[in-house]
């Protein structure tokens, strides 16, 4: 927004976000009009405590065994500045999303609640994932959620360091690198409507 229409004209900026301060690199169109963005969403954070969970006492978990609602799930949990706990299932369905999903984010083994990842891997370089927000829900797009998809999948050893991952709202690109251990996320940029805000509302 800020660079079509002119507020910015600078391809690299810096966003200050609840998640820290976030560095992107737009690419334009020919009309030099944005067409997508790529964001650096930082380090992942892979020690339980930190996430924070007390899944284990100490350490990463990856592929953990827990039971949520009486079923028996391997968890992978990261945190790319919120915390994710990441399940890789044979099929998304609402019964896990809408269903598991609230019982994991309210369990107390995550002491700040947790957004839950539900991911269908369909092969080592392309996944699709659901999302189940802590405090909102299904929600269709994750950027942190599609970056820890992306740091849960190569600890798993489910898919490389590079995936494209489909989300229900739309698709983007990931690659966690292994020189910086950075999470890059690409994505489509695209003004959908414009309004006026009546501050007397």
């Amino acid at each position: 927004y800020v660079y079509d229409h002119g507020i910015a004209r600078n391809k690299s900026l810096q966003i200050e976000t609840g998640a820290g301060v976030l560095d992107l690199q737009l690419e334009t169109d020919a009309d030099d009009r944005v067409k997508q963005v790529t964001v650096d969403m930082g380090r992942p954070e892979l020690e339980g405590p930190k996430i924070p969970t007390t899944l284990v006492p100490q350490g990463r978990v990856v592929l953990h065994e827990a039971q949520f609602g009486g079923q028996s799930f391997e968890v992978t949990c990261v945190s790319m500045g919120n915390p994710h706990c990441v399940i890789f299932v044979e099929k998304a369905t609402d019964e896990l999303v809408l269903g598991i999903g609230p019982q994991i984010e309210t369990d107390p083994r995550f002491p700040n609640r947790v957004n839950v990842e539900f991911i269908e891997v369909i092969s080592p370089t392309e996944v699709r994932q659901r999302t189940w927000e802590r405090g909102s829900g299904e929600t269709w797009a994750c950027g942190t959620g599609a970056s820890a998809v992306c740091v849960a999948g190569v600890l798993a050893g489910r898919t490389e360091r590079k995936i494209l991952n489909h989300l229900l709202g739309g698709d983007l690109i990931l690659r966690w690198d292994e020189t910086s251990d950075h999470v890059m996320m690409t994505g489509p940029a695209t003004e959908i409507f414009s309004g006026d805000w009546d501050h007397s509302f």
